[in-house]
């Protein structure tokens, strides 16, 4: 017990027992600063030092631009910087997949013919159109009530009903005589329309001219874009009398009858409508006669 009580205070005084720091000048030996220190100061002020030189280094790194040098410490600045990059990359790739889906398109409206030998829509509703022969349509019952209650509603309204689908009434583009009809079987996509040269020919809705140039195929070729995705072609004119970007309305004139390009057999007007990258029967929407 006593050896242990002599061990710490011999402990005791090597940390409490002053030494004194001396510095001199080397030539004359004048002291210039001397300090009084013992083992426990320079262990205390040493930890201090320690702690205090972390803790700046810290705030340093913390709240000064010094943090973007250490290795896998990634500046804020630079994370908003790469997601808004990110962004705009992924909106540029979505407007270049639609530019060239809708180049697409008018690629195969001026060439008349559909790739990979897509399904026409016209033929679809032929083949499965059903014979009303074969279908039973005597009313049932609940067909009656159903009618009496549509009718009773109808009745007492005073606003019509809005259904919400968009539909366009279409002008003649010109008036001839029908010489060859839309034909799915002989990839004909259109209505060839004779008629005099230099005859008028009327946009057949209000649009906006997508193309009006000179191919040598179909001579010289305009194509508007109307709403809910329509395109109506006009090929095969003698001149144009609008250009690309031009907004017309309907019936206005757009280009007069020709005999332009290598397919043509004579002043006709070659007329095609497209829905949604597919074409339709132009006879089913405008009167010819």
């Amino acid at each position: 017990m006593a050896k242990k009580v002599k061990k710490r205070g011999e402990i005791k005084r090597k940390l409490l027992h002053k030494y004194r720091l001396v510095i001199l000048n080397e030539n004359t030996f004048e002291e210039k600063i001397s300090f009084k220190l013992s083992r426990l100061n320079v262990f205390v002020s040493g930890s201090l030092c320690i702690i205090g030189l972390i803790g700046l280094t810290t705030l340093l790194i913390a709240f000064t631009p010094l943090r973007e040098y250490i290795p896998g410490y990634s500046s804020t600045k630079l994370k908003a910087q790469a997601t808004e990059l990110t962004y705009k990359t992924d909106s540029l790739v979505r407007t270049l997949y639609y530019t060239n889906k809708y180049l697409n398109n008018v690629r195969m409206v001026l060439r008349g013919d559909l790739e990979n030998d897509e399904i026409n829509r016209d033929s679809l509703f032929k083949q499965f159109k059903l014979d009303p022969s074969t279908v039973d349509l005597s009313p049932i019952k609940e067909d009656s009530l159903l009618r009496a209650e549509v009718a009773l509603e109808d009745k007492y309204n005073l606003f019509e009903s809005s259904s919400g689908s968009t539909s366009i009434v279409f002008f003649p583009p010109v008036s001839g005589t029908l010489s060859q009809a839309y034909d799915t079987q002989k990839k004909h996509y259109a209505v060839d329309i004779v008629a005099p040269r230099e005859t008028p020919v009327k946009a057949v809705a209000d649009g906006t001219v997508i193309f009006a140039e000179w191919t040598a195929d179909t001579g010289h070729v305009i194509i508007l874009e109307h709403k809910d995705g329509l395109l109506s072609v006009y090929k095969h004119n003698g001149s144009l009398n609008k250009s690309q970007g031009d907004v017309v309305t309907s019936g206005e004139v757009i280009a007069s009858v020709g005999n332009t390009g290598e397919y043509t057999t004579g002043p006709h007007l070659h007329f095609e409508l497209w829905n949604n990258g597919a074409p339709v029967n132009p006879m089913d929407y405008i009167d010819f006669k």
